[in-house]
């Protein structure tokens, strides 16, 4: 995983479905020196916690006795993707004002997922590498070491 070259103001997000964080590059390609610049993160209770209705049925036609069950919404996820657009735009707003060059992004693969489906072409032009990982319970020196070395 190691090995990425970073220009310096290059920028690393490390997410997942709650957390973000998002660092930049303060030294050059040879001797990176990645800082916090920016983090946050969404409450999102267990989905439990969140819908408790019971799910709905439907009639499966016209003078049938059965019933078919709906699906119940999985509002933890549902949230998770809302996170991942919100990064997305966080990313947008920054690229479009010319604040990074250089992009790497940190996630589990369902969360990169959602983010390449919400990123726009000014940021997807700027990707220099995609790792799927969770890396938002590591410290940022850790996460330096793996990512650049």
């Amino acid at each position: 995983m190691s090995g990425i070259r970073l220009k310096n103001k290059g920028w690393v997000v490390v997410a997942d479905g709650a957390k973000a964080l998002f660092l930049e590059n303060a030294g050059t390609p040879d001797k990176p020196a990645l800082q916090v610049f920016n983090a946050f993160e969404q409450e999102n209770p267990k989905t439990a916690a969140q819908g408790v209705d019971r799910p709905g049925r439907l009639s499966d036609g016209m003078g049938s006795a059965h019933r078919s069950a709906v699906q119940e919404t999985d509002w933890h996820r549902l949230a998770k993707h809302e996170f991942a657009h919100e990064i997305a735009a966080v990313l947008d707003k920054n690229a479009q004002a010319g604040r990074f060059e250089q992009l790497v992004i940190v996630a589990p693969p369902v969360v990169l997922g959602e983010l390449r489906k919400s990123l726009t072409k000014a940021v997807s032009g700027r990707i220099t590498a995609e790792i799927t990982k969770d890396l938002t319970g590591h410290p940022v020196h850790d996460i330096e070491k793996m990512l650049l070395g």
